[in-house]
């Protein structure tokens, strides 16, 4: 199965600064591929290739199998940018129509049900839409053509929570219907839960991808047992990924790293009232990806 985008070595330059080096990933058909990174990390750069709006100073790029250049694929993905300008006095209802005239294959109708579920009011002229709205309408124009390749930068800016979840409920109907998604963020919570795997991107490198499910595993949580008596706190020093451990009569916690097989079995021994389990803290992982120690074992891998 040809992947939808493959890269290799894929490099830019700004004069000496680097934007982005030695890219090399590859994204499959089906899957929500998350991209993370801090702010000028070198996201936006990756998708500016990807479109063939930047050129590279070295490297390859294909997409949808063929090259970037070639004018035919641009048809097939559907891109909202990071920084949207809208401007003019047309309504946003006639900008999306003169897109939709344009590509074809928009089908009748489908402009107004993605306005009625982003909440999108159409009727505003396009130099007076809030920054929320501009975006709303940003996402309308990417998904109307139901493209095979989405690529979505920064998507959730100024839209509220409710509408944000709806956004995230249009990711996963494209994935269902089998297209590809590639969905560039600085917050981990916009695509921890829809995406299947991340790429993650610091200082113009990509240090990380992963699985999500795999991420999980490794995650750290916050774990509290309860027993009917106290408890020896030998029984939980040492054990393979605790740490922070607190033994107080009945009651352990701790923190722990990856799989707890070894502490719930150790846990097991005695009689359990109750337990409480932390959601995993993912958010610690991508910060350490994100540190400069990792960062320089990489770049010096």
């Amino acid at each position: 199965m040809t992947a939808v985008v493959e890269t290799e070595g894929l490099t830019k330059f700004y004069g000496k600064r680097r934007g982005l080096e030695d890219l090399t990933f590859e994204i499959q058909p089906g899957e929500v591929f998350g991209y993370l990174g801090p702010n000028g990390s070198g996201k936006t750069t990756t998708i500016r290739l990807l479109l063939d709006v930047l050129r590279p100073t070295r490297g390859t790029a294909r997409v949808l199998g063929t090259d970037p250049r070639d004018a035919a694929v641009r048809g097939r993905i559907g891109y909202l940018p990071g920084e949207l300008a809208l401007e003019g006095r047309e309504k946003a209802s006639e900008y999306l129509q003169f897109l939709a005239d344009v590509r074809g294959g928009v089908a009748k109708g489908r402009i107004e049900v993605l306005a009625d579920r982003l909440e999108a009011d159409l009727s505003v002229r396009m130099g007076q839409l809030s920054k929320g709205n501009k975006q709303k309408v940003g996402l309308i124009q990417a998904f109307m053509h139901e493209p095979e390749f989405l690529i979505l930068d920064e998507p959730t800016s100024g839209l509220d929570p409710l509408v944000q979840q709806e956004f995230l409920a249009m990711v996963r109907e494209v994935r269902t219907a089998g297209r590809t998604v590639l969905m560039s963020s600085h917050v981990l919570a916009e695509v921890e839960h829809v995406s299947d795997r991340v790429g993650i991107v610091r200082s113009g490198r990509l240090v990380a991808v992963e699985d999500v499910s795999a991420l999980r595993e490794k995650a750290v949580r916050r774990v509290e047992f309860h027993f009917d008596a106290p408890v020896p706190e030998d029984a939980f020093r040492d054990l393979p990924g605790v740490r922070d451990l607190k033994v107080e009569g009945a009651s352990v916690a701790c923190t722990i790293d990856g799989r707890p097989d070894a502490l719930v079995k150790a846990a097991a021994r005695f009689t359990v009232v109750h337990m409480v389990s932390a959601e995993p803290d993912l958010e610690e992982i991508f910060l350490t990806y994100y540190s400069e120690e990792v960062h320089h074992a990489h770049v010096g891998a």
